[in-house]
This record gives C-alpha cells, structure tokens and sequence, in this order.
C-alpha cells in the first residue's frame, strides 16, 4: 500500500525455490508425526507445471523476501498451531 502509484496488481510473496506439493506434503507428515497417508490425484487440465514464484517485485519494490527457510517455518506454524489446538 505504500508503494508508488506505479506498483499495480498483485505482489508474490513466497519461496522462491522450488518443490513439488507432493515434496511439501511429505515434509508436513514427517514434521507431525503423521501416519497420514498421500493420495494421487490427476492433475486439473490447468495445473500449474512450475510453482517457484516470481518476487522480484517483492524485493525491488519492497525490499523484502524470506529470511526463514521452509522446514523452519513448517516447524513454527505446527509448533504454534498445536499450542492454539491444546489452549
């Protein structure tokens, strides 16, 4: 919001590395001590074949991007949702 009026549209925020939903899923059930299983899907007609957002606009315009990596921040989120979860 406080940017120029040259700055229009949407802003990725996001990992700019790249992983699949598959590899993210993974990540969550080990992370949670899941005995969840995975289930394979086909892949909607307009699905996506990258998901690495582009947030260049975010650091020029910004100055901003991650600082924390993704297991850390999976670890943060399940840590403060299960204290939510046991209050």
């Amino acid at each position: 919001m406080a940017t120029n009026h040259e700055v229009a549209g949407p802003v990725n925020l996001g990992n700019p590395e790249e992983f699949t939903i598959r590899e993210l899923a993974e990540k969550v059930l080990k992370l949670t001590d899941s005995n969840s299983t995975l289930i394979e899907e086909p892949l909607p007609e307009d699905d996506p074949m990258q998901r690495q957002p582009d947030i260049s606009i975010a650091r020029t315009e910004l100055g901003w991007e991650p600082t924390i990596p993704l297991d850390e921040g999976l670890a943060r989120t399940i840590d403060y949702f299960r204290e939510r979860l046991a209050a």
